[in-house]
């Protein structure tokens, strides 16, 4: 590891926000996902928040072709990506007109001077030079032609002009990692790895990164601007790795699969954000996991209905749109009452939406989004590492009651990382499955357990448990067709008790912060976890009497909850739709549940439910 001079004593900050952003060509996501790495490694807390353009390849220089990712690190805990940007990097002047608003007054901007000519000024709707006309004079400005510096450094490796300039977002990383005293060695390293079979692009990518680095080193930067350090967090004991939600539902999931002694098999088809899932599934075949990529939505619910029905752990995987597909096979499931895991990363909707925009936009979908009387058990994971938890919960779930289980999750987490530390497979429950072996006295396939109303899920092929499945309505004595009007509302009753039941087998609901009563309580479920636990916890320490409970069962919601929430004069819903939770909570509750609406495809700011707070306690 290259050990570097220190030319000046580095400022100590408790927490620092970056965002780089380029065109999505310009590796802004992976320049970001280097420096979340080395930063890990560093000993940071830790969020991030990667913002894609939904365009595949938006033309050059627009402002709908801006990729950004933001990353909040801290010497303490934190729980967001973070509100205002400290540092902008912008490689454009299209990446500058979008994300100029964000970065706080006297905040530092660092700008490639090399694309901020006559055409890419144009495209980005600006009619003179933002960097000539004074109107960054708000900001620390580090103005630098990263282009010319870049060929420069590469020069020695004969590539052409495209390759060549294809290494600046290096040359960008080594100069911020050297402004923040991280370490480059994870990032050659990855390089290496990336590129073993094009040494010479490794090299030259490897060129790049120490000759930004060497210039933060010994260039003489503006006055004000010097090199910091974060100091590391105190995180609670363990092995921690960098995890991001999708990982984490992989993981979780497998998991599940070894804890239950079930094969897992994944009945997809792509979509975003979804398919890192199975991106991340199909490389843990040594696990007993098996991945299907179906020809649609339809085939793909299907395809996990059946491995199901054989007596393996059928999951699906799918975003809003594939949610709306799936509704008729969602359905065929819930009838035939076999586990079946659907797992779905919300995007903004309707329709295609804003598919690489997060939003919680699918929570009705979820919960009520099927023909006839079609109740399933609905859960929410809350932050990246949580939805590990998570899967194995909806495995338990779904097997030991016999039910599909939604399990949400939304791009914000999907594409988002944290620090998680890895669990001990000793401390995970076990999940008890049980298949009738011989023909018991009686049987038939709904017969049903009086404790969770859970039928016996017979694996096709056991001698003497032969049954007939499918769609038609079941008689409940027989497990036979039945068209007989008083069984079909005994079945839908039974089918309904059934999830309702699920409620006395999940953790009573408790505060998350405050009293069990009071003025205001926020309420929130999903990836609003983090800016309302912060925004709640800045309030309480000004004094406000404000409390926080957060939702991470939404079908059947929990016990308790009701008598927390009728002890508040106030209860506002912060979520990423136009008021979803709260209309569920007035319907249920009989309680004036006011929304905090956004649907704009970015998470919450800390700000924004600050700014809720202090409204309704006024």
């Amino acid at each position: 590891m290259d050990t570097f001079p220190q030319a000046q004593p580095r400022e100590a900050l408790e927490s620092v926000v970056i965002r780089f952003a380029g065109d999505s060509g310009d590796g802004m996501q992976l320049t970001g996902s280097q420096f979340t790495h080395s930063t890990a490694l560093m000993g940071n807390d830790l969020a991030t928040f990667p913002d894609f353009p939904a365009e595949i390849r938006a033309p050059a220089g627009t402002t709908y072709g801006v990729s950004g990712f933001q990353i909040h690190f801290a010497a303490h805990d934190i729980m967001t990506p973070g509100d205002a940007p400290d540092v902008l990097v912008a490689m454009n002047p299209a990446a500058l007109k979008t994300n100029l608003g964000d970065l706080r007054e006297g905040g530092l901007l660092i700008v490639n001077t090399g694309a901020f000519v006559k055409g890419n000024l144009k495209k980005a709707g600006y009619e003179g030079n933002p960097l000539e006309d004074g109107s960054l004079s708000a900001y620390r400005l580090v103005d630098l032609d990263i282009q010319k510096m870049t060929v420069a450094a590469v020069e020695a490796f004969e590539l052409g002009s495209k390759d060549a300039l294809r290494c600046k977002n290096m040359w960008t990383l080594g100069l911020v990692l050297w402004l923040f005293g991280r370490e480059y060695a994870s990032t050659i390293e990855w390089l290496e790895q990336k590129f073993a079979k094009k040494p010479i692009i490794a090299q030259a990518n490897i060129a790049a990164l120490k000759a930004g680095h060497a210039y933060g080193e010994t260039a003489e930067l503006p006055s004000g601007i010097g090199p910091y350090e974060v100091p590391k967090a105190k995180l609670e004991p363990g092995v921690y790795r960098n995890i991001q939600g999708n990982d984490a539902l992989a993981w979780g999931l497998t998991a599940a699969s070894q804890l239950s002694g079930l094969r897992m098999v994944l009945g997809t088809y792509p979509i975003t954000p979804a398919s890192s899932v199975l991106h991340a599934l199909a490389k843990l075949k040594n696990f007993g996991v098996t991945t299907f990529q179906a020809e649609d939505e339809i085939a793909a619910v299907c395809a996990a209905i059946g491995a199901s029905w054989g007596g393996a752990l059928g999951v699906t995987t799918t975003s809003g749109p594939g949610v709306a597909l799936k509704g008729e096979g969602i359905g065929l499931a819930i009838i035939l009452e076999l586990p079946l895991i659907i797992v779905d990363v919300q995007r903004g909707g309707p329709s295609t939406g804003l598919p690489t925009k997060t939003e919680q936009s699918d929570l009705l979908q979820a919960v009520y989004g099927r023909n006839g009387d079609a109740p399933l058990a609905v859960l929410a994971a809350c932050t990246p590492g949580d939805c590990f938890f998570m899967a194995i919960e909806a495995a338990r779930i779904a097997v030991k009651y016999m039910t599909p289980v939604m399990l949400l999750s939304d791009g914000y987490l999907a594409n988002g990382a944290e620090p998680w530390r890895i669990p001990k497979v000793s401390d995970l429950p076990r999940i008890e499955v049980e298949f009738p072996k011989d023909k018991p006295e009686g049987f038939h396939p709904y017969l049903r357990d009086p404790e969770t109303l859970a039928r016996p899920w017979a694996i096709p092929g056991t001698p003497g448990l032969q049954h007939r499945i499918g769609g038609l309505e079941k008689g409940y004595d027989s497990g036979n067709i039945s068209y007989d009007p008083d069984n079909h509302h005994k079945m839908t009753k039974t089918r309904a008790a059934k999830i309702a039941g699920i409620a006395d087998d999940i953790p009573v609901q408790t505060v998350e912060q405050g009293e069990d009563s009071g003025e205001l309580v926020v309420v929130g479920w999903g990836s609003t976890y983090g800016a309302i636990t912060q925004a709640v916890a800045r309030a309480r320490a000004a004094g406000k009497k404000v409390s926080q409970i957060h939702l991470r069962y939404l079908n059947p919601l929990p016990r308790g909850l009701a008598e927390l929430l009728g002890g508040f004069e106030k209860v506002i819903v912060p979520e990423m739709n136009n008021g979803m939770l709260s209309k569920i909570l007035r319907s249920e509750f009989l309680i004036d549940a006011v929304g905090v609406n956004k649907i704009a495809g970015q998470p919450f700011k800390v700000s924004e439910i600050e700014a809720a707070i202090e409204e309704n306690l006024a």
